[in-house]
């Protein structure tokens, strides 16, 4: 179902928003308790899926996304994130080691900026009325604070991420910052230093994209799906990669592509790589765990 075409003014926006804040920091509390509760019963069923499922998985994605056109939603995102890069740039070049980590740090923080996304695509499954204001609605999930504390644990691997990388910069061709663009590019391409580099991180990097993949690709849908908890979310989510290798290292492979596609040009092109994504994720999270 298409989303509505009413566009509210600004007055309407922010009151809305405060409303869904307020009630998102009065869930939050009442749930950020019983987040970590192990959930004894049943382990949810895990159902085997092939290349075939993650292909529909990405027509229903693209289908979600030019319904809903979150892209909107993402490029006021992005388009602050650019801004500061640039003017950091303008003044030095001190930030030009860490632009690859920040713009590939977009698939390890994927998960909690698409929370949003799979409410809408949960709303669209369901034949409801969508609108932007939606994705609010996250807050309204019984597990929402399972959702925070998880979107934590995200956030503290992004923050290892950016350290590891600064830490190998400042071994391989640190530790004083680049002199300029053009001196730090020849640097990275045509030195055994810049190769040492891109090596290591290129293979840290897998390693916390991996760690991401396997404890999120189920458990963030599954907790706005399900009242359940970290334990149980996360799990379920391993148990899912471990039933379905070869389909979530092919999933994993489309997502670091997608978004490498999309950072190029000065990370605009996540504003759709990233809602279509993360709607397609939804729906494979359906495919592996249906309702």
């Amino acid at each position: 179902m298409a989303m509505q075409n009413h566009i509210r003014n600004p007055i309407e926006w922010a009151w809305d928003s405060l409303k869904h804040t307020g009630h998102a920091a009065e869930t939050a509390t009442q749930a950020l308790g019983g987040a970590m509760d192990v959930n004894h019963g049943a382990p949810a069923t895990i159902r085997t899926i092939g290349t075939a499922d993650l292909r529909e998985a990405l027509r229903q994605g693209l289908r979600d996304f030019e319904a809903c056109r979150t892209d909107v939603i993402f490029l006021c995102l992005i388009y602050p994130i650019v801004g500061i890069v640039l003017s950091r740039l303008a003044y030095g070049h001190g930030m030009l080691p860490l632009i690859f980590p920040l713009a590939s740090g977009f698939a390890l923080m994927g998960p909690v900026f698409a929370v949003g996304l799979y409410e809408l695509s949960r709303r669209r499954e369901r034949g409801l009325t969508v609108t932007w204001g939606d994705v609010f609605g996250v807050a309204r999930a019984p597990a929402f604070g399972s959702i925070l504390m998880l979107g934590g644990v995200l956030l503290a691997i992004f923050i290892a991420w950016e350290a590891s990388a600064y830490v190998i910069y400042e071994l391989t061709l640190g530790p004083e910052p680049p002199v300029s663009i053009e001196a730090f590019l020849h640097d990275v391409f045509t030195t055994p230093a810049g190769w040492t580099m891109m090596a290591a991180g290129m293979g840290v990097g897998f390693l916390f994209a991996l760690l991401v993949l396997v404890i999120s690709v189920v458990s963030f849908p599954m907790l706005l799906d399900r009242n359940a908890g970290i334990y149980t979310a996360v799990s379920t989510s391993v148990r899912a990669v471990l039933a379905n290798p070869r389909a979530m290292a092919t999933w994993g492979l489309i997502v670091a592509l997608g978004l490498l596609l999309g950072a190029l040009p000065l990370l605009v092109g996540l504003a759709i790589v990233m809602p279509v994504l993360g709607h397609a994720t939804w729906h494979l999270y359906r495919k592996v765990l249906p309702a």
